[in-house]
């Protein structure tokens, strides 16, 4: 039995959401016909209480399309440096909004009022870009599936007001931080000026994400979209899935969480772990010996049938979602003590 924990992209659609995209009505995307797309960018949109959304390809393109809509080139965008925009996003904020970055070092990878204020620029100094936007993630990928709850976004949401910034919202992996604060999601739209939401993570869609905010912002956005080769045509089959999975799978997700933090006690009790990052989500992420390459140690565990990532040199992370079952956890901790460390 293989245990694939690379990612929660590694997700198969389910039966049930398999059968939705076959049977659902199609048209042109492009043209703005396709009725599954529509009801999609619809359906978000009223769930978050937000004027429009676009569907599209990866949330690398949705928070790409929404740093390129708020800012202008040569405004300078906030994020924490381990903020999915910065670490694996291609250097996008460069290449396609023409803006700088300024990187602040929150703890776990959250940014706090505080520390967004140190990295303002005066708009009166001439040497400095324009400071325009702040970016956050929730959860954070690299910080270990940590979270925001929605009274610390009000805090940075004043200090964006105080200092007439944007606020745009990497969402990710949102849906298992609402399931953990129970906080309400319509609370996100009127927080943030733009959300970027993943289908293809935790919610098991095989492919895209949706871009929300304003309807003039998401005019836009789809302009760009078009520009950079974006636009699709039956995408219905993909919408499907998406409306399937916002009515069926954010539930589900405690069950994800429930897994990761049962792997975490396994790896409490292995002596080539040294230290793991709390777990508050479906992200476990731990720590080797300096002795010890998490390369080698991630081929180790490929031989013994899981999957997991480098995540550092001496980091390893691993990903539970839908398609990760208690029969394999069960079989897991067999296989991690198994393991031979040399």
């Amino acid at each position: 039995m293989l245990i694939d924990l690379r990612s929660d992209t590694v997700t198969q659609p389910t039966p049930a959401m398999r059968e939705a995209m076959f049977q659902a009505p199609l048209g042109d995307d492009v043209l703005g016909d396709d009725p599954t797309v529509n009801a999609l960018e619809a359906k978000a949109a009223t769930l978050f209480g937000m004027e429009a959304s676009l569907f599209c390809a990866s949330g690398t393109m949705t928070n790409q399309l929404a740093i390129r809509t708020l800012t202008r080139p040569g405004d300078d965008v906030i994020c924490d440096y381990l903020s999915h925009v910065y670490q694996y996003e291609g250097g996008g904020i460069s290449v396609n909004a023409l803006a700088s970055v300024s990187l602040a070092h929150g703890q776990r990878g959250k940014l706090t009022p505080d520390l967004i204020r140190e990295y303002i620029y005066s708009p009166t100094d001439p040497h400095k870009p324009l400071s325009r936007l702040v970016v956050l993630e929730n959860t954070v990928n690299k910080g270990g599936g940590c979270y925001y709850t929605v009274p610390e976004i009000a805090a940075i949401r004043r200090v964006c007001d105080e200092y007439n910034l944007l606020l745009h919202l990497d969402g990710a992996r949102l849906f298992n931080a609402l399931v953990e604060t129970g906080d309400p999601i319509e609370a996100y739209g009127q927080l943030f000026d733009s959300i970027s939401i993943c289908l293809s993570k935790g919610l098991g869609c095989p492919v895209g994400s949706l871009l929300l905010g304003r309807a003039d912002m998401i005019r836009q956005a789809r302009r760009y979209r078009k520009l950079m080769g974006g636009g699709w045509r039956q995408a219905g089959f993909l919408a499907a899935a998406g409306i399937y999975a916002l009515d069926h799978h954010i539930d589900r997700l405690k069950k994800d969480h429930a897994r990761a933090r049962k792997i975490g006690a396994m790896l409490e009790h292995l002596p080539e772990v040294e230290e793991i990052l709390p777990i508050d989500t479906n992200i476990v992420i731990f720590r080797l010996p300096e002795t010890l390459l998490a390369a080698d140690y991630v081929a180790q565990l490929e031989t013994k049938g899981i999957r997991g990532i480098s995540f550092g040199k001496h980091l390893v992370r691993f990903v539970t979602h839908l398609d990760f079952t208690d029969e394999m956890l069960t079989e897991m901790e067999t296989k991690l003590q198994s393991v031979v460390v040399s």
